[in-house]
């Protein structure tokens, strides 16, 4: 036990220092080059080429969005304007523009017959399994009201009343897709205090109203029509007006800021955030509810109940500016020098464990020298050296021994 601690005391304060072994071998030499080649290319090409590795880069873009959509179309037999079909209407980066209506009118506080398939009843007790149900138009009364001649009738409510029925056929107003969208986005990158906006400001306005925006011819033209958005998307026009769906506009900015700041130019993108819901038999599409109130010369509320099926659009703005800086430069040329060391640890497992002779390399690339080896060395006479056996050649680096692999036995 002793003699096993007395040894892991002297085996760590042990010192390690390099010896070069230069190895003749045409296989490991070319392994050790291409894997050289493989690390500098990847450096060169993908680290500081592509990735722009030198730069310190800018995430945290700020960025302010304003929209305004223009058009008109036929709906329930008369012409919507931007007042009838937009949603807000303040003109932010998240919308909606309406595609169908379904309009239930003079609805007056009262009681009054639901109008759903689930509260069909035949007594009151069908009516009391309802109480406290969030799927009805008003709260659940617990009766069941039907005429004398029928056997079946509908829960009560209380509520709006009459109550709304959506599963009425209404015709979506397929004169969306020619609407169009301006987007006005301002950006900037407070780390560069830089500032850009999405369009030229040599723009002038009668270019701006008769461009639209095409991704190749017109790229940098702020109005889009949304048919062409929705064909970006690979959306049908017809099934997105009659359900409503979520459509994404992505707005990328990514700077170069050691070339012209002329060439901060922004792209744009298009996809459907709702694609995972768009074959669900539930929740399907986009809709939502708003009501306008009125009162009766005696002072009596009453709503008009617009249940929408929209399409909903979402402004995104992402993207990070960069500039050359010292420090992640000098960061990572040290790292790709550092790694080009790998090819000597590749060469090293393979000339050890793998070729033919590989006792030989480690007799060669370890050697263990103790004090008392070194004491007896110093005790000869100084002119006297130590032998090299007939195999080994000194080489003319200094320090390093050179082993060819034709002086390996065969």
């Amino acid at each position: 036990m002793g003699s096993m601690v007395w040894g892991c005391i002297t085996d760590f304060f042990t010192y390690e220092t390099t010896k070069s072994v230069v190895v003749k071998s045409w296989s490991v030499g070319i392994i050790n080059r291409i894997v050289q080649l493989l690390i500098i290319t990847y450096f060169v090409g993908w680290v500081f080429i592509y990735e722009k590795a030198y730069q310190v880069t800018d995430t945290g873009i700020e960025s302010s969005v304003m929209t305004k959509v223009k058009g008109f179309g036929y709906h329930n037999n008369r012409v919507m304007d931007v007042a009838d079909y937009v949603s807000p209407p303040q003109g932010t980066g998240v919308f909606c523009i309406m595609t169908k209506l379904i309009i239930t009118e003079n609805q007056f506080q009262g009681r009054c017959p639901e109008t759903g398939k689930r509260f069909i009843c035949s007594k009151d007790e069908d009516c009391k399994k309802h109480f406290g149900s969030i799927l009805s138009n008003g709260v659940i009364t617990g009766v069941c009201v039907k005429n004398e001649s029928e056997s079946k009738g509908w829960c009560e409510i209380e509520g709006w009343c009459p109550a709304e029925n959506d599963s009425i056929a209404v015709e979506p107003m397929l004169d969306v897709k020619n609407f169009t969208i301006f987007i006005k986005n301002s950006i900037r990158f407070p780390l560069f205090d830089i500032t850009r906006g999405n369009f030229p400001s040599s723009m002038t306005s009668n270019e701006i109203k008769t461009c639209t925006y095409h991704p190749e011819t017109h790229r940098l033209c702020p109005i889009f029509r949304v048919g062409d958005v929705l064909n970006y998307t690979g959306q049908n026009v017809a099934d997105l007006s009659e359900k409503g769906g979520e459509i994404g506009i992505n707005i990328q900015w990514k700077c170069n800021l050691d070339t012209d700041i002329e060439n901060c130019k922004p792209e744009y993108t298009f996809t459907r955030l709702d694609a995972p819901f768009a074959k669900n038999a539930v929740s399907k599409g986009y809709n939502f509810r708003f009501a306008k109130y009125f009162k009766t010369d005696n002072g009596t509320e009453f709503r008009t109940l617009h249940k929408a099926y929209a399409i909903r659009f979402d402004v995104m703005v992402t993207g990070n500016a960069g500039k050359f800086n010292t420090i992640p430069t000098l960061i990572n040329l040290v790292a790709a020098f550092t790694s080009v060391g790998l090819g000597t640890v590749l060469c090293d497992v393979i000339l050890l464990n793998f070729l033919k002779g590989a006792d030989q390399y480690k007799a060669k690339k370890f050697e263990e020298v103790s004090e008392r080896q070194i004491e007896e060395s110093l005790a000869q006479s100084p002119a006297s050296q130590l032998s090299l056996k007939r195999a080994i050649k000194s080489s003319s680096d200094s320090g390093a021994i050179s082993l060819s692999t034709c002086d390996q036995p065969i």
